[in-house]
């Protein structure tokens, strides 16, 4: 018998997600993933389950269950990710929102609320923005205060999904560049910033598990020097670009915390300082210019 309501594909998805098997998935994944095909609010699972999809939407949920088997995953699917409240375009040429990378915004935002009233102008850069995530998210807490955020990507086509996302989020103060790092960006002190954030690759290029990552794009991910290589150069430079008291804040792998505080230190920057994530893992290290 065909599968064919919200009840029976429910079932399938119980049957899914409670054996063994190693492409099991997580069941939000398939609920979200039956929402997105037949578009009905999450209420739908509970208040309408007699509702009989169509050949095709069965054909779409069960098209998209073998994509997330072979390693694809739903934000590819739906092209969509929710962020800090707000929805962000995802695809093959950007890495898909990480909720930890919201203690990142949420650091820099409790930094910026701490600092004594300063004239406006106020500036802010993120390094490999990608789908736009962080800037956006910031732009979007920052824009009633005046902050300018510049948002910088190696990668045209991640360009096009940030400004997309700019848009779709109705955040009008930030400005986008291709560059790498920050070598598109003048050095003159009139264009310095006052926060520098950014979410770079981290990951060993020898670790094991990126032969598992099928789809997210490997040059967003890792980076030559045990992982170290991109965080060291945005941080020798930092001082260029950064004003006087201005802040560094960058998301790093759960056991670089030392390394990466060293790496500030050597630098010359103070109050350095390492900020854990939601699973108690070292994730964000900051320091200011002296």
């Amino acid at each position: 018998m065909t599968i064919s309501t919200i009840r029976q594909i429910k079932q399938q998805i119980q049957q899914l997600t409670n054996g063994e098997s190693n492409n099991q998935l997580p069941s939000f994944w398939l609920t979200d993933w039956l929402l997105h095909v037949i578009d009905k609010p999450a209420i739908a699972l509970m208040t309408d389950e007699d509702y009989q999809l169509i050949d095709s939407e069965v054909a779409r949920f069960n098209d998209g269950v073998a994509k997330m088997q072979q390693g694809i995953p739903l934000a590819y699917l739906t092209g969509q990710q929710e962020f800090w409240s707000l929805s962000f375009k995802v695809n093959e040429h950007t890495l898909i929102p990480r909720p930890d990378t919201e203690v990142l915004v949420e650091q820099v935002l409790n930094w910026i609320n701490a600092q004594p009233a300063q004239l406006s102008n106020k500036r802010l850069l993120d390094l490999g923005t990608g789908s736009g995530c962080i800037a956006i998210s910031l732009a979007h807490e920052l824009k009633k205060a005046n902050w300018q955020v510049v948002a910088v990507d190696l990668s045209s086509e991640a360009l096009k999904v940030a400004q997309h996302n700019a848009v779709s989020n109705n955040v009008a103060n930030i400005e986008f560049v291709q560059s790498s790092w920050y070598q598109a960006l003048p050095t003159d002190n009139e264009r310095q910033f006052d926060v520098i954030v950014s979410n770079p690759p981290y990951i060993d290029e020898t670790d094991e598990h990126l032969t598992g990552l099928t789809a997210e794009p490997i040059s967003a991910l890792s980076a030559p020097n045990q992982g170290l290589a991109d965080i060291e150069h945005i941080v020798q430079q930092a001082t260029t670009y950064l004003c006087t008291g201005g802040l560094l804040a960058i998301e790093h792998g759960y056991d670089q915390g030392d390394a990466v505080r060293q790496l500030f230190l050597d630098s010359g920057f103070e109050s350095v300082h390492t900020v854990k994530d939601y699973g108690g893992n070292d994730r964000v290290t900051l320091g200011q210019v002296q």
